[in-house]
């Protein structure tokens, strides 16, 4: 693959995924819920069972100060709360609310409407070969922003 294909493929790629991020948020937003795209990619580490802010920050691949404000920010929300960390007294467990959870299923179905639209321009089986290739390059997360 020549130079120029490589880059036309990263441009892409990348446009695929911040048109994505936008609708997503934009999708949350309509649906009554108020944050910024950073808030979805800190629930998928929060969801199932909480995780503390090292963690959070491992994930996000920021700093522990960066993840200690945004889980503020959350909590300030309603979307999360600390709870005790089960062992270790001085750690906290930063779980979802059921506002949190609400935003996620949100989320979800706002997903799930800027997939259809993939699904008109390419249809639903060129989609699904689109999600089993790219499955390949890169199966595993953490599913995180670009800082």
């Amino acid at each position: 693959m020549e130079n120029s294909e490589a880059m036309a493929l990263t441009a892409v790629l990348l446009a695929a995924a911040g048109d994505l991020t936008r609708r997503i948020n934009d999708g949350v937003e309509a649906r009554g819920f108020d944050g910024r795209p950073a808030y979805g990619f800190a629930f998928t580490r929060l969801a199932p069972d909480g995780a503390t802010v090292t963690d959070l920050a491992t994930h996000l691949g920021m700093t522990k100060q960066a993840a200690s404000q945004l889980v503020d920010e959350l909590v300030r929300k309603g979307y999360a709360e600390r709870r005790p960390y089960p062992g270790d007294a001085r750690a906290r467990l930063v779980v979802l609310t059921e506002r949190g959870w609400a935003c996620t299923r949100a989320a979800e179905e706002a997903a799930a409407d800027a997939v259809r639209a993939w699904v008109e321009v390419l249809g639903e089986d060129e989609v699904r070969v689109l999600r089993d290739r790219l499955a390949r390059i890169a199966p595993y997360g953490p599913i995180r922003p670009a800082w």
